[in-house]
């Protein structure tokens, strides 16, 4: 206890002659040049030491998590006002009614087990607003997965032949990835022919280059908007990253139909 009381004595001495309050250079160098200081300070109290360092790195974590939601919340308020414009062409194949007031792109990889929580949420916010929303499927099929960008180019070449067949395609993989993962393309092949495709036609349209440009667009969009992960979101030009649930879909929604929340 001498030594330390020492220590302690030593560094406030040395402190104290260069200003009445020590700045935090000043305490920084201090203790470099002396380190026994803290040594010696876990040594008298270690279990006081632990519950102080948990503390600061509870703060530091709680403070961290605030400014993240703060420039989450900054950044929606951006796109409400400037909302990102995804191309929607004539040949998308739409869920939900074509003439929906809110339009939500997705860009979604078919062996991801995080999109197929989006796939789930999905249907849900097409039945709870039948009539309101309308969900356009794009591709963002990740170098990881690798049935994901032969199965987008299975949905894109069924779309040219029915956009039905090819959302029974689509729902299809979702309700049963690890088909796709262990079947891979045999899978690919018995759930286009369940859909009712035409499988010559498939065949040739699979390495189209209508088929090709569609993915190669929807991909540099993706980029263009910042999503590396799947699944993304645009809700009527309103990004969320990953598997939201449906009550964040829901708040954004409701804002774009201009309905009040308590």
């Amino acid at each position: 206890m001498r030594n330390f009381a020492l220590l302690v004595a030593g560094f406030i001495t040395a402190v104290l002659a260069f200003s009445c309050t020590p700045s935090p250079s000043q305490l920084k160098k201090a203790v470099e040049e002396n380190p026994d200081i803290v040594f010696a300070a876990i040594e008298k109290d270690p279990q006081k030491f632990i519950e102080v360092v948990n503390k600061a790195a509870r703060e530091a974590q709680m403070k961290g998590r605030e400014k993240e939601m703060q420039d989450e919340r900054d950044r929606m308020e951006a796109e409400f006002k400037e909302p990102k414009k995804p191309e929607i062409g004539s040949e998308r194949v739409i869920f939900g009614a074509k003439d929906a007031p809110v339009t939500i792109v997705e860009y979604s990889d078919f062996e991801c087990p995080y999109c197929a929580r989006g796939y789930e949420t999905m249907k849900k916010v097409l039945k709870e607003y039948e009539g309101k929303v309308r969900v356009i499927y794009k591709h963002l099929p990740l170098e990881m997965h690798a049935m994901a960008e032969p199965a987008a180019k299975y949905f894109e070449a069924i779309a040219k032949q029915s956009p039905a067949k090819a959302e029974t395609f689509h729902d299809s993989l979702f309700e049963n990835q690890q088909g796709l993962r262990s079947e891979k393309e045999a899978f690919l092949q018995k759930m286009a022919k369940k859909a009712g495709a035409d499988m010559g036609k498939l065949k040739s349209d699979l390495e189209s280059s209508a088929v090709n440009d569609i993915l190669k667009a929807d991909m540099e969009e993706a980029r263009k908007f910042d999503f590396s992960g799947t699944p993304g979101f645009l809700v009527n030009g309103v990004s969320l990253k990953g598997a939201y649930p449906f009550e964040e879909f829901k708040r954004i929604i409701d804002r774009h139909l201009g309905v009040k929340t308590e």
